[in-house]
């Protein structure tokens, strides 16, 4: 069964649905308004010729850059190990990455480490 509805601009699923004026990606959770043009492809991905990177946002909707200083905002137990990140931890010069943990960084004491920008906000 095919739909009738267009693949998600942004991650190109074909699973899309009509929600009012608009259309919703299940996927990705893309919303954009039925009477918009459609776009030329998916957005950030192999396909997309890397026209627009993705913006990465922290806790509170500031954008991240590679280089920037962050700050903590929640324990944050280290997987398979007994060590904790504390609240309002500092953490310098991260490297954004594409993949659900999308910080690279190294924290003192700690070492190499993968964050999620959401439990973090820029310093």
């Amino acid at each position: 069964m095919m739909s009738d509805f267009p693949a998600c601009p942004q991650c190109g699923s074909g699973f899309t649905y009509e929600d009012g004026n608009q259309y919703v990606c299940p996927e990705c959770g893309h919303e954009w308004d039925k009477s918009a043009p459609p776009s030329a492809g998916p957005g950030p991905g192999p396909d997309a010729g890397g026209d627009a990177p993705r913006e990465i946002r922290d806790a509170v909707g500031n954008p991240l850059h590679d280089g920037d200083t962050v700050t903590v905002i929640k324990d944050l137990k280290v997987k398979g190990s007994s060590l904790v990140v504390k609240v309002g931890t500092k953490v310098k010069n991260i490297r954004l990455v594409d993949g659900d943990h999308d910080i690279d960084c190294k924290i003192d004491g700690i070492g190499a480490m993968q964050l999620k920008s959401q439990f973090v906000k820029k310093a």
